[in-house]
Parts: C-alpha cells; sequence; structure tokens
C-alpha cells in the first residue's frame, strides 16, 4: 500500500487471531521530550565518533570493488559490528562479528525499557524471538562531507538494505527530518516499489517488525532536508557537516557479543586499529586491548 503523503499508520488494520496487528509499523511524532534530547546531546558530547574502512586485509574487497571509507561517521553501543566484520547476519553470519562495546547512558536505557514495553504491548508475540531485548545501537552521523575543492558530497540518504538482527527494531531521530521508504525487493527488470515511506521529525520514534518489514521489504533513507539548517559539529571529525542523528536499537543473543579478545586472530588484527583509536577517548575500550 502506497501512501504518497508518507503517513504511517499506527497498526496495520488487519489482525491476527490473537488480537494483536500483524506486523505494526510504529510511528510516533515528538516522541523524545526537551529534557531527554538535552540529556542525550549532553551524552554525545562525550562520543567521538569514527570512519571506518569498509574491508580489511582479512576481508579484501570483492574482484569487481575497491576499498572504501563508510559515508559517515559512527558509534555504538552494546556492542561494536566493524563494517570490515562484516556485520551481524545470521544464520551465517553471527560469530566475530560483535565485539562488547560501552553501556547505554541512563538516559537511553530508560527510553529502551519503554521501547521494549511498547513492542510487548503492539507485536505479535510470534515476532518477538525468546529473550528479545535492545541491547545494540548504532548512532549514524548523517550529513555533508566537504570535499578539497569546497564542493559538498551528500551523505545523508542511505541506500536499500535490512538490518538483519532479529526482532522488531527500533530509532529515534535528531535534526533535519529524513524520508524512509520500505521498498519491494530489487530485481533486474524494474526498479524498486514503495510500499510505504514516512518523514522522521525530529524527537520522532519509528519502530519496525515482523517478516513484512524485517525480512520482506527492504529500507532506506531517500531524502534528509536542509531546511533548517541544522548542524551538528563532531570532535576530531574534519571536512563533514552533520545534519542528522539517528540511533537504531537492535537485538542480539548475548551468546554472539565477545569482548575483543574473544575474537579470532584475523578479526583481531582487522579492528584492532579502531579499538585503538577508541580508546583514546574511552576508558572502557582502553581496558579491552
Amino acid at each position: 500500500m502506497y501512501q504518497p503523503k508518507g503517513a504511517f499508520k499506527k497498526k496495520t488494520s488487519a489482525t491476527s487471531e490473537n488480537g494483536f496487528a500483524k506486523n505494526p509499523l510504529i510511528y510516533k511524532a515528538n516522541y523524545i521530550s526537551e529534557h531527554e534530547k538535552s540529556e542525550i546531546f549532553a551524552y554525545l558530547d562525550t562520543l567521538f565518533p569514527i570512519w571506518e574502512m569498509r574491508y580489511s586485509k582479512n576481508n579484501p574487497p570483492p574482484e569487481n570493488q575497491k576499498q572504501r571509507s563508510l559515508l559517515r561517521p559512527v558509534y555504538w553501543l552494546g556492542n561494536w559490528q566493524f563494517a570490515c566484520l562484516n556485520y551481524y547476519h545470521p544464520p551465517k553470519g553471527i560469530y566475530d562479528r560483535c565485539v562488547t562495546a560501552e553501556r547505554f547512558p541512563p538516559v537511553l536505557q530508560h527510553l529502551i525499557h519503554k521501547f521494549e514495553a511498547m513492542v510487548k504491548e503492539h507485536y505479535d508475540p510470534r515476532d518477538i524471538p525468546r529473550g528479545w531485548n535492545l541491547n545494540t545501537c548504532l548512532i549514524n552521523y548523517y550529513g555533508d562531507q566537504i570535499l578539497e575543492n569546497g564542493k559538498r558530497l551528500d551523505c545523508a540518504r542511505v541506500g536499500e538494505h535490512k538490518d538483519f538482527e532479529p526482532g522488531p527494531v527500533a530509532s529515534i531521530s535528531f535534526g533535519e527530518r529524513a524520508l524512509i521508504q520500505f521498498v519491494s525487493s530489487r530485481n533486474t527488470e524494474s526498479k524498486s516499489t514503495v510500499v510505504t515511506q514516512q518523514w522522521l521529525e525530529d524527537k520522532s520514534l519509528q519502530i519496525f517488525g515482523g517478516d513484512k518489514f524485517k525480512k520482506h521489504l527492504f529500507h532506506r533513507v531517500q531524502r534528509v532536508d536542509t531546511k533548517e539548517k541544522i548542524f551538528f559539529p563532531l570532535k576530531e571529525i574534519s571536512n563533514f557537516e552533520t545534519r542528522r542523528i539517528n540511533f537504531t536499537f537492535r537485538y542480539v543473543p548475548v551468546e554472539h557479543i565477545v569482548p575483543f579478545s574473544y575474537l579470532a586472530e584475523t578479526a583481531k588484527e582487522d579492528v584492532r586499529i579502531y579499538m585503538e583509536k577508541l580508546a583514546e577517548h574511552s576508558d572502557f575500550f582502553k581496558s579491552q586491548i
């Protein structure tokens, strides 16, 4: 069902036998209070996001591709999924993917409890894996790279992808509004079809899950506005202007999250440079190496 004006329904109209909505897609504007936002940004001011490369010595680029950096700086909480370790991708990609990272600050942990309660209230239990909890968070800093010639490269869009961590995903957005779209799978004969879309406003919450939105559809950020002229300065990140920050909360089974010292030697070799960079400003990461 394509909704050209971009408004998600909080629940789909179809329900299962036990009364739960099938594959609910939840959106709440202005969900984060000004006080919570202030606390979150005070915490963000203590972080030093990093740039990562997509590939590494032990995970080289495919034959038709070159080594490249990610399009934006990132920071992870709960566990760190380094790009060069190929992220968490069950059922086969579960080991040597998730490295123990810093815990959530109180303000985020408080919000997580609320997100989890909302999921348990609105979702069919069959869509919530046993042991599910939002123990992982990817913080993405979206904006423009400033090139050497002074031109800007818009890196705020995100291509079609899936979040492979099991169970529902929750995200909160800050800054310029972003247009997220859920689309059908790409094929060689035609472009993706937009199934539904939503503008994610500053301080908004979005939750999605179930087979439809996690397994069958891709999602992408098609556009991030520039109307408000919002800019978030980043420490030790030059030639980049951030206009949107997004927190994506996910679930990884605890048995698949390991300290850095438990990684396979090849994985440890590939990510040591990032661990050392993080350790420059984090006592936690300093203790891990």
